[in-house]
């Protein structure tokens, strides 16, 4: 019998590792440059003016954009218009031409039928206001939405179009002040402040109210002072907006000390236009006399020991339920210290002081210098928006 011979297994050597190669850093510059930039704040001061050159050119280029794309709307609505008004289209031929342009440009939302129908709509409402139209472009498509389909009656249109216009209003802030009503408020009451306050910051009466609306807050009628506050600090991003623009919080209940007492300020703000400290005392009754007192006090506290050698004296502004306008015409005449008193609406004010607020707006936009008041009766009638226009992709 044979005995097989058994062969065993070769040992291959095995494979050496590739070795390592050794690290090198990319040439991006020294190990000490890397970490100065990585450190550099994106709010260095520095380039504060580099800073504001770009989004003063990033501002520019939306307000153009936004300008060809409103005049191109206007006249798509005018053709429209006048094919409709001619018996030339149907509203069959307007759907056709939507169905045209969403084949010729996939990428382009904004010109559904609806929306060529919104377009119509748009130049129809202000075609005979010769002093409208030639402000339409300076809002966003969307604000003039909001205001065709929200603002009843129609003779309102023209307000809140200036109105969103001088007051810079978002989309939602548009629609707040539509729905409640508020900015058509005590148009035709003269605003209360003091001599000093007219004197000191003559631009203060337009920058303060003479009455804010508060029915975000769904206060009850019958609400303390501390729930007043606490709903205006809960809601303060909205109060700022009723507030008005360039209003910056500070502080609630702010602590100031006078001699060895303590005292606190309901509500303080900065505005930057007029570049002083602004204290808002609350009382949820009627005004009495002896409330001004107060504020004035805190007027004074905020100005010698708050208040910035380069600001502006602070401004007080007392905000009550209720006020009787003759009590506070004679509580203001010998005050020596700058204040204003408003009132606080927690529901829907009236709406029958359209006109004055018309001929107020107008005034405010008035190029400044021109030595003319522009009321409805007086605005200037530039040329309406062009004729040509190209397609614009809908933002």
């Amino acid at each position: 019998m044979t005995k097989r011979a058994i062969t065993k297994p070769s040992k291959r050597p095995a494979k050496k590792a590739p070795a390592a190669r050794p690290f090198t850093p990319r040439a991006t510059g020294t190990p000490s440059r890397r970490r100065s930039r990585a450190l550099v704040p994106s709010d260095d001061p520095r380039f504060t003016e580099v800073v504001s050159l770009i989004e003063a050119a990033r501002s520019r280029a939306y307000q153009a954009v936004n300008v060809e794309l409103v005049t191109l709307y206007w006249q798509l609505g005018e053709h429209i218009s006048r094919k409709i008004a001619n018996a030339e289209w149907g509203d069959g031929v307007v759907a056709e031409l939507a169905a045209t342009l969403a084949r010729r440009y996939p990428s382009l939302r904004g010109y559904t039928r609806r929306n060529l129908f919104r377009m119509r709509q748009f130049y129809e409402a202000y075609r005979d206001h010769e002093r409208v139209s030639p402000l339409v472009t300076q809002l966003p498509w969307t604000h003039h939405l909001v205001i065709l389909s929200q603002a009843k009656p129609e003779e309102t249109r023209e307000f809140y179009v200036l109105a969103a216009i001088r007051e810079r209003w978002t989309k939602r802030e548009l629609e707040r002040q539509i729905q409640s009503g508020a900015a058509l408020r005590g148009a035709s009451v003269a605003k209360k402040a003091s001599a000093v306050l007219t004197r000191i910051h003559p631009t203060a009466i337009d920058e303060l109210k003479n009455a804010y609306s508060l029915e975000f807050l769904s206060l009850p009628d019958s609400h303390s002072e501390h729930d007043l506050h606490r709903a205006l600090v809960r809601n303060l991003g909205r109060f700022i907006t009723e507030l008005g623009r360039d209003f910056c919080f500070v502080g609630s209940e702010y602590p100031v000390q006078v001699g060895k007492q303590d005292f606190a300020i309901d509500l303080v703000f900065f505005h930057r236009g007029l570049q002083c400290l602004v204290a808002f005392e609350l009382k949820v009754g009627k005004f009495e006399p002896e409330h001004l007192g107060k504020l004035g006090f805190y007027v004074e506290a905020l100005d010698r020991d708050v208040k910035k050698p380069h600001e502006r004296p602070s401004i007080g502004v007392l905000l009550c339920a209720t006020k009787d306008d003759e009590v506070v015409e004679y509580a203001l005449a010998r005050t020596t210290s700058p204040t204003l008193v408003a009132e606080y609406q927690t529901m829907l004010p009236p709406k029958a002081v359209l006109r004055d607020k018309l001929h107020e707006l107008y005034a405010q936009l008035a190029p400044a210098g021109d030595g003319h008041e522009v009321t409805p009766d007086t605005a200037p009638q530039p040329a309406k928006p062009r004729r040509r226009a190209r397609l614009s992709k809908h933002e």
